[in-house]
Formats: structure tokens, C-alpha cells, sequence
């Protein structure tokens, strides 16, 4: 059975920081490329950043600099480390692992950026 399950969010300051961590299970993490998307109220979900089993990394361009990326393939994990906070980086944070036409997403957690 296939698991993806997103933890770290929660209420931070603007200029804070916080990591979310993706822990899954049920498929062969290290061939997959992991991928972390958002959703804001009224917005359409967007991608974050992504890392593939190379471990080569890409970047939304709003995030670039602030957000890292990052795997740890004996864990089966996918991290997020979020840096300098913004209230416009408020949203629901999702996990994506993908590998060819295999899809695979997490239920999401909520990041909120406000003083």
C-alpha cells in the first residue's frame, strides 16, 4: 500500500523557518522524482520545487534562494527547507512523487506566514 504523508507546517512569522519533511512508503522511493507543490485559497496548485533520483534539484522561481530541496533515499524521505518566509508563501503544501506515469500525492499540510 502506498503512503505519502507530509508533516512540518504550521504558523510562522514572515522572515521564519520551516522544514516539511515527506515520508513515504509502498513503492521504490529512490527511482521516483520527488516534488513539492502548493495551493493557496483561490489559486491553482503550483510546483514548488523537485528533485529527481539524480538528486539534480529545479526551483519555482518565486522560491529560488529561500527553499531547498533535498532527499534522503535510506529514509524514503523528501525534505523542504524553507527560509525567509513570506505571507504570500501561505498555502497548502502537497508531496508529489512521479515516475513515468505513476503518480503518487500526499493529503498536504498547512503553512501559514503571518505576523
Amino acid at each position: 500500500q502506498v503512503q505519502v504523508v507530509e508533516s512540518g507546517g504550521g504558523l510562522v512569522q514572515p522572515g521564519g523557518s520551516l522544514r516539511l519533511s515527506c515520508t513515504t512508503s509502498g513503492f521504490t522511493f529512490s527511482s521516483y522524482s520527488m516534488s513539492w507543490h502548493r495551493q493557496a485559497p483561490g489559486k491553482e496548485r503550483e510546483l514548488v520545487a523537485d528533485i529527481a533520483s539524480s538528486g539534480a534539484t529545479n526551483y519555482a522561481g518565486s522560491v529560488k534562494g529561500r527553499f531547498t530541496i533535498s532527499r534522503e533515499d535510506v529514509k524514503n524521505t523528501v525534505y523542504l527547507q524553507m527560509n525567509n518566509l513570506k505571507p504570500e508563501d501561505t498555502a497548502v503544501y502537497y508531496c508529489e512523487a512521479h515516475y513515468w506515469a505513476r503518480t503518487y500525492w500526499g493529503q498536504g499540510t498547512q503553512v501559514t506566514v503571518s505576523s
